[in-house]
């Protein structure tokens, strides 16, 4: 019944949509990685310069393990780079590394749609531990109180869905101040800004998978849920 159904149907355009997302980040991160920019500047000296000229000096910058591992914690206000992104000169390190810095300024500047990421962030992280394990439990035995099973998994995944929603403005709000920030500073070349943008846009495209994919996931579990009643 998992992948039997028509209802799995849905999910085809949306893995496709997915899969092609990833060969696409990969792709133009591993061609943008290989060249440099002219400014010789790293990762880590781009994320220092505009977090300062931000006024966001609070943030400190560590090393994090890992291939595009990169993330901004705003519980501790720390900027993770990964290595490749850290000491690198290439012009994929520093987009990807102004990218991190515009979560880190959006933090700074209390921009209110990361706030109410952070608000769902709990409530998303049960739900997509949950929502599968309860749903399905519920659909198999679907009598009497299992029905409550799949409302709690359906309400649970809900939450996740919405974070994943929400996710994109921010995200999207993050590459465009990177862009901003690397052209107004000049730590990249007009030609050299192409391909940060490319590398961008191609990473914006794996959040716009992910939303799609858990959106048709929740109509999935919303037409099994009616085959029950």
């Amino acid at each position: 019944m998992l992948f039997g159904d028509p209802t799995f149907l849905l999910v085809i355009p949306a893995l496709i949509l997915a899969f092609y997302a990833q060969a696409k980040v990969k792709g133009t991160y591993r061609k943008y990685s290989q060249v440099s920019a002219a400014s010789r500047m790293t990762g880590a000296e781009a994320a220092y310069q505009l977090l300062q000229a931000a006024g966001a000096g609070e943030v400190t910058i560590e090393k994090t393990p890992g291939n595009l591992t990169d993330h901004y914690d705003p519980r501790k206000k720390v900027l993770r780079l990964s290595q490749g992104v850290h000491d690198s000169t290439s012009i994929a390190a520093l987009g990807i590394a102004a990218h991190e810095t515009g979560h880190a300024i959006q933090h700074h500047d209390h921009y209110q749609p990361m706030a109410l990421r952070s608000m769902i962030y709990p409530v998303a992280r049960l739900g997509s531990t949950l929502a599968f394990p309860l749903f399905f439990v519920g659909f198999f035995f679907s009598r009497g109180s299992s029905n409550v099973l799949m409302d709690i998994g359906l309400l649970l995944f809900t939450g996740a869905v919405a974070f994943s929603v929400v996710t994109l403005p921010v995200e999207f709000n993050a590459s465009k101040r990177a862009l901003a920030l690397l052209e107004e500073r000049r730590f990249l070349t007009p030609d050299e800004m192409v391909g940060a943008r490319k590398v961008l846009s191609a990473a914006a495209l794996t959040y716009v998978a992910a939303t799609t994919m858990a959106a048709v996931q929740l109509l999935r579990m919303f037409l099994l849920r009616s085959s029950r009643d």
